[in-house]
């Protein structure tokens, strides 16, 4: 399914539909601030192992989850009073944090040390992030033979993958910069791909 969302004003009809799909356990293709990313119900065991298993994703493979904000993250992560000030300095944003695994995660993240977290600034994810209560796991989209008109149309895109997942949002045209990855595990805060975002320091 193909459906058009305008990130000014998400309708909210789409929205909904969108957000049963993720219930149910679907894939969605959507919009964020960087690259169109690919992602399920993170809570949805089934719907995460069908989404590592889509895309090679290794049990050593980090995975990444896109929260509405931060009010809740403790439930996610564990962060310290100055990875989140940090975090509230630059998100929403075009950042993925790594942070410590929290408690609240299935089985399949706690296999893992480490979680990426996300706030895109993109009213759409967002939205359905919000209405689905859940956090979103999120993995970005890429073409091995970097076509970019493919990377950002999400016509093509829809092409593209139309036959393995359930819905492919068109947002407009996405980025071809990924998120900049920062490493919020240490004692210190550590930049390990420098991307679309700028790291403001509180």
């Amino acid at each position: 399914m193909f459906i058009k969302i305008y990130p000014e004003n998400p309708n909210r009809r789409a929205i909904d539909r969108v957000v049963n799909t993720l219930r149910d356990g679907g894939t969605v293709i959507y919009p964020t601030d960087t690259v169109y990313a690919l992602g399920c119900d993170a809570m949805n065991v089934r719907a995460v192992e069908k989404l590592c298993l889509f895309k090679g994703i290794s049990r050593k493979h980090n995975l990444s989850i896109i929260c509405y904000d931060l009010s809740n993250i403790s439930e996610y992560a564990k962060v310290n009073n100055a990875a989140f000030k940090l975090m509230r300095k630059n998100l929403p944003g075009a950042f993925t944090f790594i942070l410590p695994t929290g408690s609240e995660l299935p089985k399949i993240y706690k296999n893992r040390k480490e979680v990426g977290i996300r706030v895109p600034d993109n009213n759409i994810v967002r939205m359905l992030v919000q209405e689905l209560g859940n956090p979103i796991m999120t993995t970005s989209i890429h073409d091995d033979d970097e076509i970019i008109e493919y990377i950002t149309d999400p016509e093509l895109i829809y092409e593209k993958y139309k036959d393995e997942v359930d819905i492919i949002i068109d947002g407009g045209y996405g980025s071809t910069e990924p998120s900049t990855i920062v490493n919020c595990t240490g004692d210190t805060f550590e930049i390990v791909r420098q991307g679309k975002g700028i790291l403001l320091c509180y």
